[in-house]
C-alpha cells in the first residue's frame, strides 16, 4: 500500500499508456458511421491486404477496432463503452483483461478478435460450456458476419456456421437456449467451422480435437489449423481450476473389473485411525501395517505383496480413497447407471471425465452401477500445456487479479484490471461466523425468509449438491418458494439465472451460479437495494467467493453480499477454525450465536490465501513433471506429421531407418580394431533377419558369410574404414531390394505400406511409453529418500526412455517394412490377394464425421512363407504362383 501510493499503481500506468489507442478509436468513430453496411467487407478485404503486405496489427488497431464497434452498433444495437476498448488492447497484446461481472467481456473480445482473425490463420474463441459458446456465436455472429468474416462453432457431437439469415439482434440469444439460438446456425463438418475466421468452442473440445488430429491415418482426416491466437473466457477456470485436470483419450483394457467390486466389499470393514490413515488436506489414504494385516487375513494370504502383488495394495488403497473421501452429490453424481464427476469449482456436471488410476471404477463398484473397464492411454495433454502451443494467447475473467503470479509464472501472462463503466457500489457485508453447521444453516434459512418477505431478491451461493439440497428442504419447510440450481438439472441454467433479479425470488445455486449470464434486475429491485448474494460457505479459493459476489452490483447497480460461515466448514475444519473456535468456546457462545467483524473476515481470507498459495506450488510442481512428457509428445507428434505427408520424403525417411538399423547391427558386432574380433557369422543372421535375401535378392546365408568374410580380410586400415565399407554394401543390398519391393507393389502401394507400416507401430509404442512415464513418475518420489531430486531423475530417466523409444520405432518399422504387404482389390495384373478392411485400428479416435466413416489405412499382414498356399486360392504353392 506505501509503495503504491509513493510510485503509483503500476496497472494505471499501463493502462494510460494505452489511452492514445482508445482516443485514436474514438476519434475514426464519425467516419465509420457513414458507410454503408456493403462498405464493411470491402474494408475488411482492403486491412486484410495491407497485412499481407507486411502492415503490422498494432498499426491496424484503431480503423480496425472502429469498424468492429459500428458493426456491433449496428447489428445488435450495443455500441462498445471506451473501457471495453481498452479490454481489447489487452486482449489483442495478449495479456488477461479482469473485468468485473457484468462489463460485456463477451462484447469486448469482438474487436482484437477481428483484428487478428484479419491475418487468416483463424481465431479461437475458448467457453467454459457448450451453451456458452453456442450462444457467443449467435449472439455475436451478426457483427462478424456484417464484416465480412465467417464464424463457426465447434460442440462435444456437432459443429455449426453462423448463416446471417434475417440480420436480427441476437441479444435475446443470452436468455434463451433452443430454437432461438439455432436459427441462424447451420450444421457443418468439424473441419469447416476450424476453417472459419472465428471460432467458438469449449476447451474440452479444443484440447480433445488437438489429439485426435494426432492419431489420424490422412492429412485430410485432421480438423483444426495451425494454433495461431486464443482467446480464453473465464481463463482462470480453465488455466488454474482444471489445469491439474488432463485430458486423455484412451482405449478399454483387458483385464477383469471383478477385482472392484470385492476391495469394495472390504474396504468398509476397516477401521480408520487403525487400519488406515486418512489425510484430508492431501486427499490421500494410507494402510498400516495392522490395516494390511487385516486384509492378509481376509484375503487368505500371508504376504499380500508377494501373492497378489503392488498392484492390489493400490487398488485396495484406491476403493479406501473412494469410500472415505469421495461424497455422492459433493464430488461426483450417480446418474442413468453412471458416476459422473462434478466440477468443484463451478459445480457442473463433466460427463465423459473419469478419475485416472482405477479410482473412477473403485467408485462406481461403491455406488453398484456397472464398472467400465480401466483404460489404456492413447493421447494426453494437460490444458497448461495445450494453450501454450498457441502463437498469442489472452484471456478474460471478472477474477484473475488474487492468481496474477500464477499467470505470470507458468503462462507468462500478466493480468490487468479494466476499470468500470460505472462505479461499484456493492455492499459487501463482513462474514458472519457460527460454530455448528447446524446454527449456520439454521440462520441461513431465516435470512432468506426475512429477505423475500421484503421483495428483495437472493443469490445463494452452496459450495456442493448436497447442500444445495438440504436448504432446499429448510426453505420448502418454510414455505420460501424458490428455484434449485445444479449440476442436476443445469439445462434450465438460463432461464433460472434470467429471473433471479426479479423481486422476491430466490436462487439457490452450486459454484456454477450461472457464471456467463447476467442477472439483470426486474421492476422496484434497485429501490429494495439490488440483488442480495448469500454464501453458505467459503471456498478454499478467494476467486469463487469473488465470481459469486460479483452476480450482484452490475453496471453501476445496487446490491449486497455477505458469507455465512460454520467452524465445521472443510475450510475452516480443515486450515484453521482452531484459534477462532477457542475464542468461541472462551466466549462460552451458543451454537445459534455468530460473530461478525472484519478481523475475522480478514482471517478467513488469510486461510484460503494460505491454501491458494499451497495449490499453486502443487500446480507448478506438475508443470515442471508435465514439461518433460510435453517435450516428447512435441516432437512425437511432429515426427508423425511428417509420416502423413505422402511421397519421397517418407521412402527417405524409411530408407534412413533401414541404414541406421544396417549401421547398428554392424557397429554391435565389429566392437574393437581387430578385424579378426567381428562376428560376421552373427552380422549374417541378423540381415537375413531383417531383409527377405533369399527371397528377393537370391542370396543364400552361405554367400553372405563369405562375401562379409572376404571384404572383412580385404579391409585395411583399421576397423573404422571397413566397418563403413560393410554397411555400404550391405545398405546397397537393402536399397535393391527395397526398388524391387516397390516395383510389385507400385509406388502408390508401397508408400501406403510404409505408411501404414510407421503409424502403426508409432502408436503403439507411443502407448506403451505413455504408460512407462506413468510408471516412471509415481516411481521417482521413492528417490528422495536417496537424498536425489525426483524431478532431476524423472528428467534423466525420461530423456533415456524416450531416446530408447525412437531407437525402437526405427527398429521395428525396418524390420517389419520387409515382412508386410498390402491387400488391395483383384485386378489383372496384381499378385497381392485382395481384401478389404473390417476393423478399425485400435489407435484410430472415434469418427467425428460422416465423411470418416471408412477407415482408410491399408491392412498389413506378415509375409506368406515361400512354401505355404498361395492365398490367391490357386491351390499351388505361394513360391509357384503369385510369389514368382
Amino acid at each position: 500500500m506505501f509503495l503504491t501510493k509513493l510510485f503509483g499503481d503500476p496497472n494505471d500506468k499501463v493502462l494510460k499508456k494505452m489511452q492514445p489507442l482508445v482516443d485514436g478509436v474514438n476519434r475514426l468513430e464519425p467516419q465509420f458511421k457513414k458507410f454503408k453496411d456493403e462498405d464493411f467487407p470491402v474494408f475488411t478485404e482492403k486491412l486484410k491486404k495491407k497485412i499481407k503486405a507486411g502492415e503490422e496489427l498494432d498499426i491496424l488497431l484503431p480503423s480496425a477496432f472502429a469498424a468492429c464497434r459500428e458493426a456491433s452498433r449496428r447489428t445488435i444495437g450495443e455500441r462498445p463503452y471506451d473501457v471495453q476498448i481498452l479490454a481489447g488492447i489487452v486482449l489483442h497484446q495478449g495479456r488477461i483483461a479482469e473485468q468485473k461481472t457484468g462489463e460485456g467481456k463477451t462484447l469486448s473480445a469482438t474487436m482484437p478478435v477481428y483484428l487478428n482473425a484479419l491475418t487468416g490463420k483463424g481465431v479461437h474463441v475458448i467457453t467454459v460450456n457448450d451453451y456458452l459458446a453456442r450462444r457467443d456465436t449467435e449472439w455475436m455472429g451478426p457483427i462478424y458476419h456484417l464484416l465480412g468474416l465467417s464464424v463457426g462453432c465447434v460442440e462435444h457431437e456437432k459443429a455449426f456456421q453462423y448463416q446471417g439469415k434475417g440480420g436480427e439482434r441476437g441479444a435475446n440469444a443470452q436468455v434463451e437456449m433452443g430454437d432461438a439460438v439455432n436459427s441462424h446456425l447451420e450444421e457443418i463438418t468439424r473441419a469447416k467451422a476450424y476453417a472459419c475466421d472465428v471460432t467458438y468452442g469449449t476447451n474440452n473440445e479444443f484440447g480433445f480435437d488437438y489429439l485426435r488430429d494426432n492419431m489420424v491415418w490422412e492429412r485430410s482426416q485432421m480438423v483444426q489449423r495451425e494454433l495461431s491466437y486464443a482467446i480464453v473466457d473465464e481463463i482462470d477456470s480453465i488455466l488454474i481450476d482444471e489445469a491439474r485436470t488432463p485430458l486423455i483419450i484412451s482405449a478399454p483394457d483387458t483385464e477383469s473389473t471383478d477385482k472392484y467390486y470385492e476391495f469394495s466389499r472390504i474396504v468398509p470393514r476397516l477401521k480408520e485411525n487403525e487400519d488406515y490413515n486418512v489425510d484430508e488436506k492431501m486427499q490421500a489414504v494410507a494402510l498400516t501395517e495392522k490395516g494390511i494385516g487385516k486384509l492378509e487375513k481376509i484375503l487368505g494370504v500371508k504376504n499380500i505383496y508377494e501373492e497378489r502383488g503392488i498392484s492390489t495394495v493400490h487398488h485396495i488403497e484406491q476403493a479406501l480413497r473412494a469410500y472415505a473421501l469421495f461424497k455422492r452429490d459433493r464430488d461426483y453424481v450417480a446418474k442413468d447407471g453412471e458416476v459422473i464427476i462434478v466440477d468443484q469449482f463451478t459445480g457442473r456436471l463433466m460427463p465423459g471425465r473419469r478419475y485416472s488410476e482405477g479410482l473412477h471404477q473403485a467408485i462406481e463398484a461403491k455406488e453398484g452401477v456397472v464398472v467400465q473397464r480401466e483404460s489404456k492411454t492413447l493421447g494426453t495433454i494437460t490444458f497448461q500445456n495445450y494453450f501454450r502451443l498457441y502463437k498469442k494467447l489472452a484471456g478474460m475473467t471478472g477474477t484473475a487479479a488474487t492468481s496474477a503470479e500464477e499467470f505470470s509464472k507458468v503462462y507468462n501472462l500478466d493480468v490487468l484490471i479494466i476499470p468500470t463503466n460505472k462505479p461499484m457500489i456493492r455492499l459487501d457485508l463482513p462474514d458472519v461466523v457460527y460454530k455448528t453447521e447446524e446454527g449456520k444453516f439454521k440462520a441461513v434459512a431465516e435470512e432468506i425468509k426475512k429477505l423475500h418477505e421484503a421483495g428483495q431478491p437472493v443469490l445463494v451461493g452452496t459450495i456442493s449438491i448436497e447442500k444445495n439440497e438440504v436448504l432446499s428442504g429448510m426453505l420448502e419447510r418454510e414455505g420460501v418458494p424458490h428455484e434449485i440450481l445444479n449440476a442436476k438439472n443445469h439445462e434450465r441454467e438460463a432461464k433460472i439465472i434470467a429471473a433471479a433479479g426479479q423481486a422476491g425470488s430466490v436462487t439457490i445455486a452450486t459454484n456454477m451460479a450461472g457464471r456467463g449470464t447476467d442477472i439483470k434486475l426486474g421492476v422496484r429491485v434497485k429501490e429494495l437495494g439490488g440483488l442480495h448474494v448469500l454464501g453458505t460457505e467459503r471456498h478454499e479459493a478467494r476467486r469463487i467467493d469473488n465470481q459469486l459476489r460479483g452476480r450482484s452490483g452490475r453496471q453501476g447497480d445496487p446490491g449486497s453480499s455477505q458469507f455465512f460461515v460454520s467452524l465445521e466448514d472443510d475450510l475452516m475444519r480443515i486450515f484453521g477454525g482452531e484459534r477462532i473456535k477457542m475464542l468461541m468456546d472462551r466466549l462460552r457462545l451458543p451454537p445459534d450465536q455468530p460473530i461478525q467483524n472484519r478481523i475475522l473476515t480478514r482471517s478467513i481470507e488469510s486461510a484460503q490465501s494460505k491454501v491458494e498459495g499451497n495449490n499453486f506450488d502443487i500446480r507448478k510442481h506438475l508443470v515442471e513433471y508435465d514439461d518433460v512428457l510435453n517435450k516428447q509428445r512435441e516432437v512425437f507428434y511432429k515426427k508423425r506429421r511428417e509420416i502423413l505427408d505422402d511421397g519421397e520424403a517418407l521412402k527417405k525417411a524409411i530408407l534412413q531407418m533401414i541404414e541406421e538399423e544396417i549401421e547398428g547391427i554392424v557397429m554391435t558386432h565389429t566392437m574393437g580394431d581387430k578385424e579378426n574380433n567381428w562376428d560376421i557369422q552373427e552380422i549374417c543372421e541378423s540381415m537375413y533377419a531383417l531383409l527377405p535375401l533369399e527371397t528377393m535378392s537370391g542370396i543364400s546365408r552361405e554367400n553372405l558369410c563369405a562375401v562379409l568374410e572376404k571384404m572383412a580380410q580385404d579391409i585395411t586400415g583399421g576397423g573404422s574404414h571397413g566397418r563403413t565399407k560393410i554397411i555400404e554394401y550391405l545398405f546397397k543390398i537393402a536399397e535393391q531390394n527395397y526398388t524391387q519391393r516397390e516395383q510389385a507393389l507400385k509406388p502408390e502401394g508401397m508408400r501406403q505400406v510404409e505408411k501404414a507400416v510407421a503409424l502403426r507401430i508409432m502408436d503403439t509404442l507411443w502407448t506403451e511409453h505413455l504408460d512407462t512415464m506413468d510408471y516412471l513418475r509415481e516411481g521417482v518420489r521413492f528417490q528422495a529418500y536417496g537424498q536425489r531430486d525426483p524431478l532431476v531423475e524423472y528428467k534423466r530417466e525420461g530423456y533415456e526412455l524416450f531416446q530408447k523409444l525412437l531407437e525402437k520405432i526405427r527398429s521395428d518399422v525396418a524390420n517389419t517394412i520387409f515382412k508386410v504387404s498390402i491387400l488391395m482389390p483383384n485386378a489383372p495384373g496384381t499378385n497381392v490377394q485382395a481384401i478389404k478392411p473390417e476393423a478399425q485400428s485400435p489407435f484410430q479416435p472415434a469418427n467425428r464425421e460422416a465423411s470418416r466413416e471408412q477407415y482408410n489405412a491399408p491392412v498389413t499382414r506378415p509375409k506368406v512363407g515361400r512354401n505355404d498356399p498361395c492365398p490367391c486360392g490357386s491351390g499351388k504353392k505361394y513360391k509357384k504362383c503369385c510369389g514368382k
